[in-house]
């Protein structure tokens, strides 16, 4: 699919982008090809896929929070380090108004 020059000065204006001739040339030839292949996806047969919004069939793949105790010269680093305690915990910035 190949753009018009108009259509690619909208394009970037859309995207807030200002580029020279140079650069309208360089990207629209680009994005002209990406489309390209676009329209080549569109013409593959997909009638025996079944529509998927994810592939790997996996779901909340998350560990289980646990509790691990430091051994006490890496607690004593990890403090050290810290830019602001409160007792011997690391005080950082509020995050959450409420």
């Amino acid at each position: 699919m190949l753009l018009s020059n108009k259509e690619i000065e909208h394009i970037a204006n859309l995207a807030r982008l200002d580029l020279t001739e140079e650069e309208l040339g360089k990207y629209g030839g680009q994005l002209s090809n990406v489309l390209g292949y676009i329209e080549m996806l569109g013409e593959v047969d997909t009638t025996s896929v079944e529509p998927t919004a994810q592939v790997t069939g996996l779901s909340n793949v998350l560990r289980p929070d646990e509790i691990v105790d430091w051994r006490e010269d890496e607690r004593d680093n990890a403090l050290k380090e810290a830019p602001s305690l409160e007792e011997r915990f690391i005080k950082v910035k509020k995050v959450f108004d409420q």
